[in-house]
């Protein structure tokens, strides 16, 4: 509530979008205060897929992609 009489005393257009977007994503920035759980190792591993695919230009059968991608996630996990 502190924050929000503030932004109404500040009165400019960034302090209402910044308002906007916190009451937006309040249940996710109170599940993250919480808990402490995020998706980061998810979007690490999608980083990580998408980075193979990259890698693995030339390919033109699908099977060898969904292929490459547990390979390659196995030799970074031993390494």
């Amino acid at each position: 509530m502190r924050l929000g009489v503030s932004v109404l005393a500040a009165d400019m257009p960034e302090t209402y979008r910044l308002w906007t977007t916190i009451t937006a994503w309040w249940e996710e920035i109170e599940v993250l205060a919480v808990t402490g759980v995020t998706n980061a190792r998810t979007e690490a591993a999608n980083t990580s897929i998408k980075q193979i695919e990259r890698t693995g230009r030339g390919y033109r059968n699908p099977a060898n992609y969904r292929t490459r991608v547990p390979l390659a996630s196995a030799a970074q996990t031993t390494a």
